[in-house]
């Protein structure tokens, strides 16, 4: 489907972004100006229901009173330190994560600005161990940063910037025989998605993620849970490997945890793993920073006051629900859980639909060809929902009808 023909505001903006930016992004699809809850607008005023969320970020949506004012609040009163010093924010911050988390005593956290250098901080941590051996899985997403790179197992993405660090290796997801045969006396850790978000919304069975657990522990390495895109009240659990019952060795969040600010995170589970990392031998000078925790906690402290993780749960069966009750042909089914979802189409519309959505008022993601991704706020009414799911069969007979 051809991109539709674009107002002189949205062409001059983006004439002007080819010529001031690196265009690692390709050429953006709109030039969003404003946003209310679950609604963005661009520059030409069009309307549309935001059912990225950022990518998995905006846990509250846009323009939440709550997050505003909390960011209001402290920009007004100091945003920035460095960590030479700490403060009230971030010490509540990292005491309110790990209590959410479960953490055992002598637990902790490292503040960063990226789900990417969260990866690295866990990498970091793993060689702290004495090993060097790192196993991920087949259609895993780290980051891009040239370690969590090594992790990504998207060859497109790789292969560019080899080679990457050494004695990593991918595996098989969910298959614990495979995952049982790669991990040896040299493994330093094991790190696994709940949710493979960009493989196209792939849960992890439970039993598998309990299965990582028993193998890593008898080997003696670590187990990181990536809960950058999965965390945080996406699945309607706090985590997305809280249903499996496992307490990991360290997990790694960001994405929704600052709610559209930049923040990640590194969370140890107890002092033997905490431990690893000594003074001096990491570091982040904005991370978590005054500015960032204060919105962090407004973020937690309002998806727990609204009972959110529950409205999450109630939700994304509500939107499984909707789509299979549509008993469409071109639709095979919807992944995920909670409000970390695919809907998955029996051929490769996802492009197509992605377009025509776009000029009806929807945004989503083609995660892959055959498949969409929405990962909308967490505060998304069913009604809302239902607009797209009402529209979902024009948008697909729209795609078929413009295809070649």
């Amino acid at each position: 489907m051809s991109t539709p023909a674009r107002t002189s505001r949205s062409q001059e903006l983006l004439d002007r972004y080819e010529h001031s930016l690196i265009t690692v992004f390709g050429t953006p699809q709109l030039v969003l100006e404003r946003g209310d809850g679950a609604w963005v607008w661009d520059v030409d005023g069009k309307r549309y229901l935001d059912l990225v969320g950022g990518i998995a970020v905006n846990a509250l949506g846009h323009n939440h009173p709550a997050l505003v004012a909390a960011v209001s609040k402290q920009v007004g009163e100091m945003a920035h330190i460095s960590n030479f010093f700490t403060s009230r924010v971030q010490v509540e911050l990292a005491e309110r994560v790990l209590a959410i988390a479960a953490a055992p005593e002598g637990s902790g956290v490292f503040f960063a600005n990226s789900g990417a250098e969260a990866i690295e901080a866990a990498i970091k941590l793993s060689r702290r161990t004495g090993r060097t051996g790192i196993v991920a899985a087949e259609g895993a997403f780290h980051g891009r940063t040239t370690g969590a790179l090594a992790l990504t197992h998207k060859p497109a993405y790789r292969t560019p910037f080899a080679p990457l660090i050494e004695h990593v290796s991918h595996v098989p997801f969910n298959d614990v025989d495979a995952l049982r045969a790669a991990v040896t006396g040299s493994t330093a850790a094991v790190v696994l998605e709940p949710v493979q978000g960009e493989a196209g919304v792939v849960v992890a069975d439970p039993a598998y993620l309990r299965a990582a657990r028993e193998i890593t522990t008898a080997a003696g390495a670590l187990l990181v849970i990536d809960e950058v895109q999965s965390g945080v009240g996406r699945t309607g659990d706090w985590f997305g490997h809280t249903a499996s019952g496992i307490v990991p060795d360290a997990m790694t969040l960001a994405k929704g945890l600052g709610g559209g600010l930049p923040i990640g995170a590194l969370v140890t589970f107890g002092p033997a793993v905490t431990g690893l990392l000594t003074a001096g031998q990491h570091g982040s000078t904005f991370g978590g920073n005054p500015l960032v925790a204060a919105a962090a906690l407004s973020v937690l402290a309002t998806i727990e006051a609204d009972g959110l993780l529950d409205h999450v749960t109630r939700t994304g069966e509500h939107l499984v629900d909707a789509v299979t009750a549509l008993e469409h042909p071109d639709v095979a089914g919807v992944r995920g859980r909670g409000l970390l979802r695919a809907i998955v189409l029996r051929s490769d519309l996802a492009a197509g639909v992605t377009a025509a959505a776009r000029d009806a008022g929807f945004l989503v993601n083609p995660v892959a060809p055959d498949a969409l991704r929405l990962v909308p706020p967490l505060t998304i009414t069913r009604d809302e929902l239902d607009l797209f799911v009402t529209a979902l069969p024009s948008l697909i007979a729209t795609t078929k009808e413009s295809a070649p």
